[in-house]
């Protein structure tokens, strides 16, 4: 029997087979916007709202500009489905980055984690509202080693250490930037549109980067 709990925009579906969540990302297809999270047996659906979709482009498009102004290559696979059938753990982020392992990435379409390929250096999820499944510990078992949240208008770092998720100061991928200033930044300048808030965000990189000690 498959139990399910209902919320506002998410359906929790319970004793969901591997085989089970494999059909359903085929038949889903890759033209939607639910998003899918699956942890031993467990499987959430999510459909965004606009908050959330607003804060995934505008931190997503922030991430890239950071990235850019300090001159970092990065790749960006957007909300990839990310799975190891046995690890039992499958996972859709908001957005996701590669930093430290893009040489190893770059330009590739196949990426395939139970080929050996690396997980994303930086997966970035949206918590407008809370979801109803914990996605930190499928993270852990993918090996995704940071994880920026931003939720209720703060943005926090996370580590994977000893196979845990410990809040962090900085980013592993851009150590020299205080990004938890980023909503403060957003808010300051969200009334004057994407392009002001983009503009403001590589100012701001110039800024920290010339006042950073030699």
């Amino acid at each position: 029997m498959v139990a399910t709990v209902r919320q506002a925009d998410r359906i929790l579906l319970h004793n969901i087979d591997w085989e089970q969540f494999e059909h359903l990302l085929i038949d889903l297809g890759q033209q939607r916007s639910a998003r899918l999270a699956y942890d031993n047996g467990t499987l959430e659906i999510m459909t965004p709202l606009p908050e959330h979709e607003y804060f995934k482009e505008v931190i997503g498009d922030a991430i890239k500009d950071m990235a850019e102004a300090l001159v970092i290559d990065y790749e960006s696979y957007g909300s990839t489905t990310w799975r190891q059938r046995l690890k039992m753990a499958g996972v859709e982020p908001d957005n996701c980055f590669y930093f430290q392992h893009e040489a190893e990435v770059r330009g590739r379409l196949d990426l395939d984690l139970s080929q050996g390929d690396p997980p994303p250096d930086l997966a970035l999820e949206i918590d407008v509202t809370s979801k109803s499944l914990d996605r930190f510990p499928i993270y852990a078992r993918l090996a995704v080693p940071e994880i920026c949240c931003y939720e209720a208008g703060s943005l926090k770092i996370y580590h994977l250490q000893d196979g845990t998720y410990r809040e962090a100061a900085t980013s592993l991928a851009m150590p020299q930037l205080p990004i938890r200033e980023l909503p403060q930044l957003i808010e300051t300048h969200r009334v004057r549109g994407r392009r002001a808030i983009r503009q403001a965000i590589r100012a701001w990189v110039r800024e920290q980067s010339s006042s950073a000690p030699e």
